[in-house]
């Protein structure tokens, strides 16, 4: 089986998260400036096997698209025509940033490195992919 990609993309950093090749559990990768995600794209996909790209897509609380959609769109119109062999999905975000800092407060991180953004945003990857995860397995 080949692995799923998650993106939590965002004007300045972009967190990554993947799957196992089983597909069974989400781990986050790390972060990339936004400018060099397509390179950090690249490069994954010549080292492994992806199957389905989930893409964190921000919306407010009446269901609609957010202001961030000004970055995100122009990215996922660039992502599928760039990768149009993969499945491009897209998963709510809503509360990813508050349930990653969430997380680190139960994982008993420390206030410093709870302010550390590269690290919500990781977290925030893999919340998107794990929530995706836990939607097709039903």
């Amino acid at each position: 089986m080949a692995r799923i990609l998650a993106i939590d993309y965002g004007h300045k950093r972009v967190g990554v998260a993947v799957t196992d090749p089983m597909q069974l559990i989400a781990n986050g990768l790390g972060t990339v400036a936004s400018e060099q995600i397509f390179d950090f794209i690249a490069d994954y996909l010549k080292k492994e096997s992806v199957e389905c790209i989930v893409v964190g897509y921000p919306k407010t609380l009446q269901n609609k698209g957010s202001q961030s959609l000004v970055y995100i769109n122009p990215f996922l119109e660039k992502l599928k025509k760039r990768y149009p062999m993969l499945k491009i999905e897209l998963m709510d975000e809503r509360f990813t940033s508050k349930m990653a800092f969430q997380t680190m407060i139960d994982a008993g991180l420390k206030k410093k490195k709870r302010q550390d953004k590269a690290l919500i945003d990781t977290i925030s990857a893999t919340i998107i992919l794990q929530s995706y995860l836990d939607s097709i397995s039903k």
